[in-house]
């Protein structure tokens, strides 16, 4: 007999509902003597089989009429009889057994009879047992569970072929089961919206199909393969068997109607997608005319290649124009291909050339005019002023390609617009460093620094590349630039000591050849001698003192590598960030980057100039020390260590070696005209810069601490994260007596714990810290 259950809480899945009333079937035979043996499930044409996977990990007294696999409950019907009486020791069924009979129809069974061979040995359950049928005796079907009242869920389901057969469909998926009832009661259940559970993001199921076609297929299965093929031609109007997907991506590239939302995902998520764009390369471009609207072919990677190739033939013509020629063909390229820098492409990294296009625009509007002045100062100011950004400009164009034919045109572009202005820049220097004799300081001198600073020096920091640093390091604190002119000539040996805190104790002598006034075992000495602490790659030194460190190798790499050192420059500098970081986070309250020279980089080698190797003693790239029996060159002064040590300078920006690309040591505001870069930390400027903290004395768990700076209103504290009030180890903050504060951790737990003590200000501010360990001797 068969009785309706009562519906199973809306809380549940539809799956555990499911379980819930089958199961409740049992209770159906009220006026029986003995429980029922079994819950007998019919399912005649098979609308269920999909889902016994699934219910029966719900229900464990679940077993079906099949072939027989004993670990999936499934057997035929001698070994179903057995497993319900308990027989067999590998079959556990919990509760009442449910016997799910698929291809069986309740009537099958009712004829005894005529009851086919193989049901026979269940048939007798009928009389010890309950059907799970509906109330009208048929087989109970996805649809009628979810939409009868009586037994069922009490659902809105449409009652059309569609909606029954994507029921079926979200049953195989294993999707319509997981659903809550709450989320489906007082909803229409329909096709469409089966479709959208099982399919909910077709958009992106398009693009993991075009992006591995028989993979994606074999993943889906049948079930949501014919579930993506009927979203295609409802959504898309696209058939995915009948089209394939170079149509797909045909539709893709124009982005019109529907397939604009693929094409927005694309553009987001190119990255999930990466065999797409290869389709896309295969689509050929629609014949727009003379003048076509851009927007319409930014979908076509082939448009983008011939655009890049038509720009690299423009930028290669460069090679043969005169400067203000040049600058025009840049900037028309500019007019007609920056649009580019807007598609999917160049964010793809396919448009190197329109990337390298926006920097080599910005060169030759601004090389128009070359720094003005009369004097090196004026000059100067007018470097620092924007003729700096030109520099920047070109290093960013360089940087923006790495294939040789992208680079050989941006290149010739440089060469044409870029190396005429250097020239002239450097040729104005010059004259203007002859006609005062040399190159006078700018301004006074930077003040030597003070206690809690530590002075960084980065080997080749040219002013733009310094501009560069500033950016990066203002999240570090309050970042000021400054520049001034770095000793004749502009090498390493000589401009390391002149920027350094001892430079007024160092003394060159007639015989240093090689531009080294002092060696570098001397130099680190020297500066240990006036206080300032050498440190070595990763020391920390005392904050509370002041130290001399060095970071960097953008003069190294240039040296090595050239014109790559542009493509590179963030990497190199990285290693300054990090070591600032470091220097920070150990306690010092302001850093100053500091440099020795710039340099000159040019794609294809600096121009050559003459120097016979009679006259020279020493010759470097840009400058040579003078025999004692040759004649001055016209670009001749004294070493600033020692003026009796003569050097003959190139003219403008050539080289004594010929196809040099990097090189440094002549008169150019970009080898002379050095920045320096003062940090003041974040929580450490004013006020802050005036604290100090000089000791730190532990006496057991009770530490006393000396201040320096201390200010009515600041207190002092012992925590283990230095911003973190919560953090701290004392019952309370204590206030600075005459510059003295004593405070005990009361948990001896902490002994030998790290710790900061931290000076705060009257508003909590931390103003200076030092690390410690409690209780430390």
């Amino acid at each position: 007999m068969s009785r309706a259950p009562q519906r199973s809480p809306s809380t549940d899945s539809v799956g555990t509902a499911l379980a819930t009333i089958v199961r409740s079937a049992a209770k159906g035979n009220s006026h029986a003597a003995v429980p029922a043996a079994a819950i007998l499930w019919p399912d005649k044409d098979g609308h269920w089989l999909a889902a016994m996977p699934a219910l029966s990990k719900l229900m464990p007294n679940l077993c079906m009429l099949g072939a027989y696999a004993p670990e999936q409950r499934s057997g035929p019907a001698i070994w179903l009889k057995c497993a319900i009486a308990g027989l067999l020791p590998e079959v556990k069924l919990d509760g009442v057994p449910v016997v799910y009979l698929p291809g069986v129809s309740r009537a099958e069974l009712r004829a005894v009879e005529s009851c086919p061979h193989y049901l026979q040995p269940l048939a007798e359950l009928q009389y010890r047992g309950v059907f799970w049928s509906q109330s009208n005796a048929k087989d109970w079907t996805p649809g009628a569970f979810l939409a009868s009242k009586n037994g069922g869920l009490g659902l809105d389901v449409t009652q059309d072929k569609a909606t029954q057969e994507a029921l079926g469909q979200a049953l195989q998926a294993g999707v319509l089961l997981a659903h809550g009832v709450a989320e489906l009661e007082g909803r229409a259940i329909n096709a469409e919206w089966l479709l959208g559970l099982m399919a909910p993001n077709p958009t992106r199921d398009l693009l993991l199909w075009m992006n591995e076609p028989e993979a994606t297929r074999r993943e889906w299965g049948d079930v949501l393969w014919n579930i993506f093929a009927k979203r295609c031609k409802a959504d898309f109007g696209f058939d995915p068997i009948a089209d394939g997907v170079l149509v797909a991506a045909e539709r893709l590239a124009k982005a019109e109607g529907k397939w604009s939302a693929v094409s927005q995902l694309y553009r987001d998520s190119f990255s999930s997608f990466p065999n797409v764009f290869g389709l896309l390369a295969k689509v050929q471009p629609p014949q727009l005319g003379l003048f076509p609207d851009q927007s319409r072919l930014a979908g076509y990677p082939q448009v983008n290649e011939q655009s890049e190739a038509a720009l690299r033939y423009a930028l290669f013509a460069c090679a043969s124009m005169d400067a203000p020629q040049a600058r025009a063909t840049v900037l028309a390229a500019e007019e007609e291909h920056g649009v580019r820098r807007g598609w999917l492409w160049a964010r793809m990294g396919r448009s190197p050339l329109v990337a390298a296009l926006a920097h080599l625009a910005k060169v030759a509007e601004r090389s128009a005019l070359a720094p003005i002045g009369q004097s090196p100062a004026e000059l100067a100011s007018s470097y620092r002023h924007n003729g700096w950004e030109v520099d920047d400009a070109a290093l960013n164009a360089m940087g923006s390609v790495h294939a040789k034919a992208d680079s050989d045109a941006v290149k010739a572009t440089l060469r044409a617009v870029y190396l005429p202005w250097l020239e002239e820049a450097a040729l104005r220097l010059q004259e203007a460093a002859m006609a005062v004799g040399g190159l006078p300081p700018l301004a006074k001198q930077a003040d030597e620094p003070v206690a809690g600073s530590c002075t960084v020096f980065v080997d080749g920091l040219r002013y733009d590349v310094a501009a560069r640093l500033s950016q990066r390091l203002a999240a570090l604190g309050k970042v000021d630039l400054s520049a001034h002119w770095t000793s004749l000539p502009s090498v390493t040996a000589s401009g390391k000591p002149w920027c350094s805190p001892v430079s007024s104790y160092v003394v060159g002598a007639a015989d240093a050849v090689d531009f080294e006034p002092i060696s570098g075992h001397n130099f680190r000495k020297l500066l240990a001698e006036h206080g300032v602490q050498p440190l070595g790659k990763h020391e920390k030194g005392d904050p509370l003192g002041k130290a001399w460190t060095e970071a960097g190798d953008l003069d190294h790499y240039g040296h090595e590598h050239g014109v790559r050192l542009a493509r590179d420059l963030d990497t190199q500098l990285n290693q300054v960030v990090e070591r600032v970081e470091e220097l920070i986070e150990a306690g010092w309250n302001s850093v100053r980057i500091v440099t020795d020279h710039g340099w000159l980089l040019m794609p294809g080698g600096l121009p050559k100039s003459e120097l016979p190797k009679h006259q020279a003693e020493t010759r470097w790239g840009r400058c040579a020390v003078l025999k004692d029996s040759a004649h001055g060159t016209p670009l001749t002064f004294g070493w600033d260590w020692c003026k009796d040590v003569q050097v003959a300078y190139a003219p403008g920006v050539a080289c004594f070696s010929a196809g040099t690309e990097y090189a440094h040591g002549g008169i150019s505001l970009q080898e002379c005209l050095v920045p320096m870069l003062q940090l003041q930390v974040a929580g450490a400027s004013g006020e802050a810069a005036s604290v100090t903290i000089r000791s730190v004395v532990w006496k057991g768990l009770r530490c006393s601490v000396v201040v320096e700076g201390a200010a009515p209103g600041r207190r002092v504290d012992i925590r283990t994260k230095a911003a973190l009030a919560s953090s701290s180890l004392v019952s309370s903050t204590k206030a600075l007596e005459g510059g003295k504060a004593s405070l005990a951790v009361a948990d001896d737990d902490h002994m030998g714990a790290a710790a900061v003590v931290v000076v705060l200000s009257a508003d909590g501010e931390v103003l200076q810290k030092r690390a410690t360990a409690v209780g430390e001797n």
